[in-house]
Formats: C-alpha cells, structure tokens, sequence
C-alpha cells in the first residue's frame, strides 16, 4: 500500500489511534483498581434529574488519564465526556470525535461488586463509529477494534489477543441476559422472556460489561428496557456489536422489527425495549412469530 493511500487519523494512522486508544483504556483500568479501597464518592443528578446517581475520585481520576492523553495525540479532536459534562469542539476538517465513559458502571464500583465495573472509549465521525474500546476494570480484558479494521479483538490481561467470532448456536437454548426485571418490561417482552429462552439472567453495572458477555457468547442476547442513550454510553456498544453482526430489534405487538440505533451526541430518551442478537438468528426469530 502506497503512503498516499493510507488514511490518517491527526497526525496517527488507524493502527496507531487503536495503539493510543487500547493504551489509555489500560491506563484507565490501573486507576481504578488502584482506587477500589480508597475512593471518595458523591451523590448527583441522574438523566432523569433526581439525585439517585454517583461520581467518584475513581471517574474523574480515570478521566483525567484519557483527556492528558487525548490532547496530547489527537489535540484537534472533539471530546464528549459524562462526567463534568465535559464537550470540547472539534477543530479539523474532519469532524471527529471521542466519546469517554471513563468509569462505567459506577454505582456497581461504589457497592464494591467483583464485576459489571467498565471503562469505555470510541471515536466517532458524523454517526459512523469508527474504533471503539471497552475494558473490564475487574478482569483486565480489552474488547474492541481500531479504524479501518473488520476485526474485533479481545485482550486479556496477559497481553494475549484473539479475533472475536460467532459460533453458530440455536437460539433457544442460549440465555436470555435482561438489563431490568422481567415485569418492568411491555407484555410482547416478557412473553419472549417466558418462552423461548433456556434461561434468563438480569444483570445492572456497566453495560460495556453485559455486552461483552453477549460478545463473548455468554449469554445469546440481550434486553434492555426504555432508557437514556448518552455519547459515552451508546458509540462503544454500538461500534462492537455491529461490527460482530449484532442488530437491534424493537420489541412490540408480537414482532421483532430491525431498527437503525445510531450513536447520539446528546443524551436521547429511547421510548421503547430492545433485543439485541446476532444476524445469523433473524430466521429463528421470524419462526417464533409465525407460532
């Protein structure tokens, strides 16, 4: 490949900025763990606007890890952050930007829970998310892709990377892992919750964490109830499921229909549930309707 034809990024290429974004997302996971017993924690305003959710020294430490290094790499590059509602302009041609959940699943950190504790990281252009990150604080593993690839890795913590790929497997004999409990969701969920899966998990946290057990193939889908979908939140899960074939499907009267979930620059009320599969069970899918 001639250099002119290879696509930059600022001043890094595509395998650079997955370099630069794996690293900070390291970074990002030793804070944290050096912060578990240590932490100072406060109360704030939540996205419905009651005072039910939480920050810590661990957030804003691990932010500060990305944004030093952000502006160091990617100066021109815009930046959408939860905490301090952080947003910095782009100022390239290039209207690209990084969105930072620098500790995701900070209510689940707060308790001291073993696991659902993330950090996640992407890099957006317009709505195409073009590399993304999540780490699991608590396993050290990394999931993700950088720019320009088809590939998603996962990383341990021993520096071993494998290419993530989806084994062909029924669907209902997978479990069904439900962000909320089963009677917060419409009668056309919790039919499907009922019916055609071999068991259910419900599981709160980080949900760069619930996915990545979908990602992994843990579990064989995931529900997610109406909720807010933030920058930080969303352009992470969005990047990695597509680009393993997961679709999203809304939920409602009986049917399962595909819908075009993009990754939002504003925090955006999702009205309505979601199942999230991969492609290759759309047909099965289709048979349960028909029954």
């Amino acid at each position: 490949m001639s250099n002119d034809t290879i696509q930059t990024y600022g001043s890094l290429t595509a395998p650079l900025v997955g370099v630069a974004m794996k690293e900070m997302v390291r970074r990002a996971i030793g804070e944290i763990r050096r912060q578990r017993f240590i932490f100072e924690a406060q109360a704030k305003v939540g996205y419905s606007g009651e005072c039910n959710d939480l920050v810590t020294s661990a957030d804003r430490e691990a932010q500060r890890i990305y944004l030093k290094m952000l502006r160091e790499c990617f100066p021109t590059f815009g930046i959408i952050a939860e905490e301090d509602e952080l947003r910095e302009p782009c100022r390239q041609p290039r209207q690209l930007h990084f969105t930072l959940d620098p500790l995701d699943g900070t209510k689940a950190f707060g308790r001291r829970q073993s696991t659902g504790v993330g950090t996640m990281i992407a890099l957006v252009e317009g709505k195409e998310v073009l590399a993304a990150y999540v780490g699991d604080v608590m396993t050290q593993e990394i999931y993700g892709f950088r720019p320009e690839s088809d590939r998603v890795h996962r990383i341990s913590e021993f520096e071993t990377g494998e290419t993530m790929v989806i084994q062909p497997r029924p669907l209902r004999q997978g479990v069904l892992l439900s962000r909320d409990a089963p009677w917060k969701y419409s009668w056309d969920a919790a039919r499907l919750v009922q019916h055609h899966f071999k068991d259910l998990d419900v599981e709160g946290g980080s949900i760069g964490i619930t996915f990545a057990r979908l990602w992994k193939q843990e579990v064989a889908a995931v529900l997610m109830g109406p909720s807010f979908e933030t920058p930080w939140d969303s352009s992470p899960i969005i990047g990695i499921s597509r680009h393993l074939g997961f679709v999203f499907l809304r939920v409602e009267e009986g049917r399962f229909r595909e819908v075009d979930i993009l990754p939002p620059t504003v925090i955006e009320h999702r009205p309505f549930d979601v199942l999230v599969v991969h492609r290759q069970h759309l047909a099965e899918l289709g048979e349960w309707m028909a029954h």
